[in-house]
């Protein structure tokens, strides 16, 4: 909706200049401390085009994108809109100026519903029912012209995460937002709503809005953008159009060096049956049923991947083999029953079976962040006869000597064992958590999201060494919702939702489409794959 009327919280922006690009920034720059997170930047978004920004962790994105939202102030620069010198120092002017902004992580109030949620902090006037009679007609308008259909009086607790999205666009869209920033928008999207996600993006360019789009995922960038600009340790270190590019040139424009995209591994060679699962189920303390007679098996020299959207009991999964949770059924490890109830297990009872666990969440489950390097490498296996000086005593020599050694072999840092894992970038600490568990000689590693959040570079290292694991005959489950991640890594793979196991592939048989309709629940039974 680019028409000139008065929108709730939007004042009248000057005029565009045809012929200026829709955001300039000149010399932007940031500190934080000693840590400078944006050095000089200089960037041209163009006027009805997709620009895509990547880069590492720590890149300084985020933070580039929040100056010109207005979360923070730049130290230094300028900030031009449509050609005119522009202050934003919140995110009401970055609102007037017709910038919009979908976060990663939505913010909306899940027991209001979706026309509530679009009005809210741009109601017009004391009574409510004006707004929403204004805001209904304009959401039904929007529908149409941008395949942006919600139900406007449904819950935000009662809908999925890709109309939560929708919402989130619609409320920019309704403060008349000419300028849309999407920050990791695919994270939590089956690949037929990242394509609908996409579908609607090509539908508000060609209505002449400016999209940026920051991702991790190369094939998005190389599939939806216009242009992409690369950020390196705070720096803009190219801009280039996306049609003149290649994915492997943008990798190593983010890292410095050529990185290996693809993972590079042999036909598995599978063994025999290390673990069994049967007829598991899981129901949480709220009585919700997470799990629902699943089963499956993982044999020795082989990964079986777990493909589907978070949320659809994945997580329970790990949690029950891990001896985090509990639930009902029969497991078995080596032909051996594992006890599911929870008196008789725990992680450490499954630690001394041969099973390893890199959990989903490495700062919350993986790793005490204000402990050092060395004490989250003892966790788990502090009471490891080679960590005892005495019966009442650990030898901390041998453990920091140690992690000096698990470090270098992973690559971690710096290879500091005394600095505090907050320190480290997210991708050293999941080094860490891998290095941990890896080095322990598993029979069965569980492995959840093991490069949620790492940098590029770090992602090859962490899948060879997820690889090196299968080829020396142990068993790995691995969850991921990257579905690259899934398709390049697993030997088989097995889809979940709402609890279930909805079918299992070959990766050479299938392809990403065929396994987002199962993550979607669409199996051959109901019309689909």
């Amino acid at each position: 909706m680019s028409d000139t009327t008065t929108d709730p919280g939007r004042a009248t922006a000057p005029a565009p200049d045809a012929r200026a690009p829709a955001i300039e920034l000149k010399g932007i720059s940031k500190a934080f401390g000693p840590v400078q997170a944006n050095k000089d930047i200089a960037i041209r978004v163009m006027p009805g085009t997709i620009h895509g920004i990547i880069g590492e962790n720590g890149a300084g994105k985020s933070t580039l994108m929040s100056i010109l939202y207005g979360f923070y102030k730049a130290d230094k620069g300028e900030i031009f809109i449509n050609g005119h010198k522009t202050e934003i120092p919140d995110s009401q002017a970055a609102i007037r100026a017709g910038i919009g902004m979908v976060f990663q992580h939505f913010k909306l109030v899940e027991n209001f519903t979706v026309l509530e949620n679009v009005v809210l902090g741009a109601e017009e006037g004391a009574l409510l029912r004006p707004s929403l009679a204004k805001a209904r007609k304009l959401l039904t308008q929007l529908a149409k012209e941008y395949e942006l259909n919600v139900d406007p009086d449904a819950l935000i607790e009662d809908i999925g995460v890709g109309m939560q999205q929708r919402v989130e666009i619609l409320k920019a869209l309704y403060r008349q937002a000419d300028i849309l920033i999407l920050d990791e928008p695919t994270g939590v999207l089956t690949p037929a709503e990242a394509d609908h996600l996409f579908r609607i993006l090509d539908n508000l360019k060609a209505e002449g809005k400016t999209i940026i789009l920051i991702t991790h995922k190369l094939r998005e960038i190389m599939d939806v953008t216009d242009t992409v600009s690369v950020m390196r340790r705070g720096e803009m270190t190219a801009t280039v159009k996306t049609a003149e590019t290649s994915p492997e040139e943008l990798a190593e424009l983010m890292v410095g060096r050529k990185v290996l995209l693809r993972v590079d591994k042999k036909p598995a060679n599978p063994g025999e049956v290390v673990l069994e699962v049967m007829n598991l189920n899981v129901t949480d303390d709220a009585g919700v049923h997470r799990l629902k007679d699943v089963s499956l098996t993982v044999r020795a020299g082989e990964i079986l991947g777990i493909a589907g959207v978070a949320g659809n009991g994945q997580s329970e999964l790990l949690d029950v083999l891990g001896g985090i949770d509990h639930g009902t059924g029969t497991v078995e490890l080596n032909g051996e029953a594992i006890d599911l109830s929870g008196k008789q297990s725990d992680g450490k009872s499954r630690r001394d079976r041969g099973i390893a666990h890199v959990p989903e969440d490495r700062q919350r489950r993986g790793l005490i962040m204000d402990f050092s390097a060395w004490e989250n490498i003892a966790f788990g296996y502090h009471d490891d006869a080679m960590y005892q000086k005495n019966v009442w005593l650990m030898d901390n020599a041998a453990l920091k000597a140690e992690t000096e050694a698990k470090m270098g072999r992973f690559d971690v840092r710096p290879p500091d064992p005394k600095l505090s894992a907050k320190n480290f970038s997210g991708g050293n600490q999941q080094k860490i958590v891998l290095a941990r568990e890896i080095e322990r000689n598993p029979d069965l590693l569980l492995i959840g999201q093991p490069t949620r959040g790492v940098d590029i570079g770090a992602i090859e290292f962490i899948h060879q060494q997820i690889v090196a694991l299968r080829d020396q005959g142990k068993a790995i489950l691995l969850v991921s919702v990257e579905l690259d991640e899934i398709m390049s890594l697993s030997d088989r793979i097995a889809v979940m939702f709402d609890g279930r196991i909805m079918g299992e592939r070959l990766p050479s048989e299938t392809d990403e489409k065929k396994l987002g309709l199962l993550m979607a629940g669409v199996t051959e039974g109901t019309g689909g794959v």
